[in-house]
């Protein structure tokens, strides 16, 4: 009886991905997608509102840290709407309100939900050091919201964590499962279980369209080498920074944003040039 269930959870599955695959429309890669984008989005505004009300946000107009977060996501903002503009994509952007915010936390992270939900932590600020390397940062984490990496690592875990009928359950529900990994796929808080990875794939688009973004927005970003170098020698202590249980700085990963660079650097113009 158990092998007979065990073989309809995993047709149920197999069911499930084969009529929830969608082709990315920035990256071209086709990617398993349960959630509704904009059940994802309404999740995640909720989501959101929560951790700015039990976290100390830092003030933009009283605070120049603040205003640079504020600024460089306008920037990068704009810079995104550019882009999609020219590849008849603007429709892709429905839905996204985008806010930033600085909060203040020895956390060294950032990170960027659905809909253009940004936070930046103070605890990063020392290692991006500048504003351009804090660009890259952020526009790397913008990257894997608009490619889609929290569907597609959400979708992927719901199939291992639940399958079948819960499957379908959760994902019409907006349980608290799924809201556990919405804040899991994004590497937000640390009490909700495990945190799901972003697989090298994930990060080499994101990095590349982080890269892309940046420039656009006149920022150098060859700043993103140096600051990976830091990010690297941080994560050397005992306790690595937050952000590299999902964002792995190795040498491997430094030499790819050398190998993305030259195609970065195509889109590079400087602010007033």
């Amino acid at each position: 009886m158990k092998q007979v269930m065990h073989k309809v959870i995993i047709a149920a599955v197999l069911a499930t991905g084969i009529t929830s695959c969608s082709q990315n429309s920035i990256t071209g890669r086709n990617q398993l997608s349960l959630y509704n984008e904009a059940d994802i989005q309404s999740m995640a505004s909720q989501q959101y509102q929560q951790f700015l009300s039990q976290n100390k946000v830092v003030s933009a107009s009283a605070n120049k840290d603040a205003e640079m977060v504020r600024r460089v996501g306008a920037r990068l903002v704009a810079a995104i709407n550019q882009y999609y503009a020219s590849k008849g994509l603007t429709q892709e952007l429905e839905g996204y309100k985008w806010e930033y915010n600085l909060v203040d936390s020895k956390e060294v992270n950032a990170w960027c939900m659905p809909g253009g939900k940004i936070v930046v932590y103070t605890g990063l600020l020392p290692i991006t050091q500048n504003e351009a390397a804090l660009a890259v940062v952020v526009g790397h984490e913008i990257a894997h919201a608009l490619a889609k990496h929290g569907n597609e690592r959400m979708s992927q875990a719901t199939v291992q964590q639940l399958g079948g009928v819960a499957l379908q359950t959760a994902i019409a529900n907006k349980s608290a499962a799924a809201q556990n990994l919405l804040l899991s796929a994004y590497g937000i808080g640390s009490n909700v279980g495990a945190l799901l990875p972003f697989s090298r794939k994930q990060e080499l688009e994101a990095d590349r369209y982080g890269l892309i973004f940046s420039a656009m927005a006149g920022y150098n970003p060859q700043e993103a080498i140096p600051l990976w170098e830091r990010m690297k020698a941080a994560g050397g202590s005992s306790k690595p920074p937050e952000i590299l249980s999902t964002h792995p700085a190795e040498d491997t990963r430094i030499a790819k944003l050398r190998e993305l660079m030259p195609e970065a650097m195509k889109y590079y113009k400087p602010v007033g040039k």
